[in-house]
């Protein structure tokens, strides 16, 4: 089954880095998981508020300049924290990465704070 970015989605890549954008969208072709974009560019109020709710651990976000996103899985028409479903999503955006030749990192494969929704372009590459 095929699967496109709705208008919200693309609306919540606004400001993200053209790189990663061009990620996502490749990998809403070729998933096998529909998803959608729950965030990307984040403001530092937002992020200070994600770090007292305990979602994030850092100020230091990518998010804050554009260099992550954070997706949802849908399941049965509806965004899902379910982590079953994020593997095959990052699958696809890892996929996807290699396809256009950027870098990514997935929250899920970090050692500590595993974060499902999270991908973002490495500092390395893009400091």
């Amino acid at each position: 089954m095929a699967y496109s970015l709705g208008a919200k989605s693309l609306a919540n890549l606004a400001g993200v880095h053209p790189d990663l954008v061009k990620v996502v969208k490749r990998a809403i072709e070729i998933t096998t998981q529909d998803f959608t974009v729950g965030e990307g560019l984040r403001s530092k109020a937002q992020q200070a508020a994600n770090v007292k709710k305990g979602v994030s651990t850092t100020m230091r976000s990518r998010h804050l300049d554009g260099h992550a996103v954070d997706l949802l899985p849908i399941v049965n028409g509806k965004p899902t924290f379910d982590w079953k479903f994020y593997y095959p999503l990052a699958a696809a955006m890892k996929q996807a990465a290699k396809d256009v030749g950027v870098p990514i990192e997935w929250g899920g494969d970090w050692k500590t704070f595993k974060d499902g929704p999270h991908f973002q372009l490495p500092w390395a590459s893009y400091p």
